[in-house]
């Protein structure tokens, strides 16, 4: 076994593949998931299938007991290697001047406090300042954190600029302590993300502005993710890789 990371966000899109593709690579992985058990029960049987180690785990990344909750229970597949901060949720697209604080708090708390909860207790797990034997954290920002995503949802857009830094904050502070922390930012990506923002055919109508003129998959982005995780990639921490297209 290469090593136990966490998947949050893990039923689905960019999630599910990377949870499928560590898993291929050997690695246990916790797929965490909020609603859809069916998704997660999928990804943990197509691990399997691989011959490695899954289990599926309900929990709400903006609530802090859930979040303990689904660490604690991923420690019964071994001792924490990797963090995959790969939750995320977006709204109707909107102006600025149309956005609600409901909906800035359920933005910011889904996709800010809970990579900083999901951090935290990766962290407890593999420093070794806490007698751990370090590891690796990738966040999944996004594009939009570098174009603001302007009369779409600059809200989420904010939430990612937020991911970079703590990408960069983070890998600094834990750096001297085993853990190295980085970050993938997709591009127009094939999800069923879009259609959270009221638009599902959204990649289709904007690949024109993509220089390779085609949107990307999720498993090219799980590639890198993956990427990141393992020992090939032992000297980058605080490092960025755009998957979009040159965008």
């Amino acid at each position: 076994m290469r090593g136990v990371i966490v998947v949050t966000g893990g039923g689905r899109g960019i999630g599910a593949a990377t949870a499928r593709l560590a898993g291929a690579r050997g690695y246990a992985v916790c797929v965490n998931y909020h609603r859809d058990r069916q998704a997660a029960d999928d990804v943990v049987r197509a691990i399997g299938v691989n011959g490695s180690r899954a289990i599926a785990v309900a929990a709400d990344v903006s609530n802090e007991a859930d979040v303990v909750r689904l660490f604690e229970t991923a420690d019964a597949l071994g001792p924490l290697t990797g963090l995959v901060n790969n939750a995320g949720i977006l709204e109707t697209q909107m102006r600025v001047d149309a956005m609600d604080a409901a909906r800035l708090h359920r933005i910011l708390a889904t996709n800010v406090a809970g990579a900083f909860l999901c951090a935290r207790e990766a962290v407890r797990r593999m420093s070794t300042r806490y007698g751990g034997r370090g590891g690796a954290i990738v966040n999944v920002s996004s594009a939009a954190a570098r174009i603001g995503a302007a009369g779409e949802y600059v809200d989420y857009a904010a939430s990612k600029g937020a991911i970079d830094t703590l990408t960069i904050g983070l890998a600094r502070e834990v750096a001297e302590e085993g853990i190295r922390v980085n970050a993938v930012r997709p591009g127009f990506i094939y999800t069923a993300m879009h259609a959270s923002g009221g638009k599902p055919d959204r990649v289709d109508r904007v690949k024109a502005f993509v220089p390779m003129k085609r949107g990307g998959q999720p498993d090219e982005v799980a590639e890198a993710i993956v990427w990141l995780l393992s020992d090939a990639a032992s000297f980058t921490t605080g490092a960025f890789i755009d998957v979009a297209g040159g965008r």
